[in-house]
C-alpha cells in the first residue's frame, strides 16, 4: 500500500512540474517593409500650374510590401494611418518646398522610411472678418454649443448637415466634451483645454494618441479618454473656395475621430460656426462651436 502511495505521489509531482514548463512564443521572421513608394498629389497641379492651385493642399499616398501601418512626420508633428493616406494643407504664402517623412512599419516594429519634398503654391489670404470672428483680432475662446440640437452629428463625408444623426441638447452630458475650451490666437497658435479627459471614437484615439488605455468602447465605438491640455497651430485655407480650418497635429472639435484634422466651415456668424471634418472612418463628423 505504501508503494502505491509513493507511485501516486511521484506521478502527481511529475504532472505539476510538467504543467509549469514555460510556453515558447515566436513572432516569426521580422521583415522590414520594402518597395516603399510615396506619391504626392498637389491639388490643382497641371502643366501650367505645377505647384497647384494655391490652396496648399497635398494628398499623400503610400504603399510598401510587408507593411502593417504608416507614420507621417511633418514639422515635428506625427500621425499614424494604416491605409497609408494623409492630407496636408500647407499655409505659408508663396511657393515653398515642404519635406514630409513617411515611416512604414512591419512585424515586430521593424521599419523603413523615406522623405519626399514637394513644392507647393499658397495664395490664400483669409478674409479679415473670418480672422476677427475666430480670434477677436487677439485671442478668443470657444466651446461646444451643447444646448443646441445638432451640436454633434454624423453623415456622409460631403454632406452639409448631419443627415444620419444629430445630438439633442446636452445629449452627451458627462462624457468629458462639454467642459472643453478651444482657444484661437491671432498668431496662429491654438490651445485645447480638455480638463483632463476627452470623448470620441476609441479606435481613432488609440491609433493617434495613447493606445486604448485599457478601455472598452460602448456600442457606438465611443469612450471617455484621459487626455491632457495641449497646444499646436492652426491655419486657414479655401480649397475649392470652401473656407477650411486645419490643425497642425491632433486638433479636433471636442469629439475625436482622427482623419486629417481639417474642418470645413459650413456656416459662420459673428459668434458661431458649424464645422465638418472627415474622420478616419471616412464619415463626416459635425460640430457647432460658439464663442464664450
Amino acid at each position: 500500500m505504501k508503494n502505491i502511495k509513493y507511485i501516486i505521489t511521484f506521478l502527481s509531482l511529475a504532472l505539476v512540474l510538467g504543467s509549469c514548463e514555460k510556453e515558447t512564443y515566436e513572432f516569426g521572421e521580422l521583415v522590414a517593409p520594402s518597395n516603399l513608394v510615396v506619391t504626392a498629389d498637389i491639388v490643382g497641379a497641371d502643366a501650367t500650374h505645377p505647384n497647384g492651385d494655391g490652396s496648399g493642399t497635398v494628398h499623400f499616398n503610400v504603399s510598401a510590401d510587408n507593411a502593417i501601418t504608416y507614420r507621417f512626420i511633418y514639422d515635428g508633428a506625427e500621425s499614424t494611418n494604416a491605409l497609408g493616406t494623409k492630407t496636408y494643407t500647407f499655409s505659408t504664402t508663396g511657393t515653398k518646398k515642404y519635406a514630409v517623412t513617411v515611416v512604414a512599419y512591419g512585424t515586430g516594429g521593424v521599419s523603413s522610411s523615406k522623405t519626399v519634398e514637394v513644392e507647393v503654391l499658397v495664395v490664400y489670404a483669409p478674409p479679415a472678418d473670418l480672422l476677427t470672428m475666430l480670434t477677436a483680432d487677439s485671442s478668443r475662446t470657444w466651446r461646444l454649443k451643447a444646448e443646441a440640437s445638432g451640436h454633434f452629428g454624423v453623415g456622409p463625408a460631403d454632406a452639409a448637415t448631419p443627415e444620419w444623426w444629430g445630438a439633442g441638447p446636452f445629449d452627451k452630458d458627462g462624457f468629458g466634451a462639454y467642459d472643453d475650451r478651444f482657444i484661437f490666437n491671432v498668431n496662429g497658435s491654438f490651445t485645447h483645454i480638455t480638463n483632463g479627459d476627452t470623448f470620441g471614437k476609441l479606435a481613432a484615439m488609440a491609433a493617434d494618441l495613447d493606445g486604448d488605455q485599457g478601455l472598452s468602447p460602448d456600442g457606438n465605438g465611443e469612450s471617455v479618454y484621459t487626455w491632457a491640455d495641449y497646444s499646436e497651430n492652426w491655419t486657414l485655407s479655401a480649397p475649392g473656395g470652401q473656407e477650411t480650418l486645419t490643425f497642425s497635429n491632433i486638433g479636433y472639435h471636442g469629439f475625436y475621430v482622427g482623419g486629417n484634422h481639417s474642418y470645413t466651415i459650413l456656416s459662420r456668424s459673428e459668434n458661431e460656426m458649424s464645422l465638418r471634418t472627415v474622420g478616419a472612418d471616412g464619415l463626416g463628423w459635425f460640430a457647432i462651436l460658439i464663442a464664450e
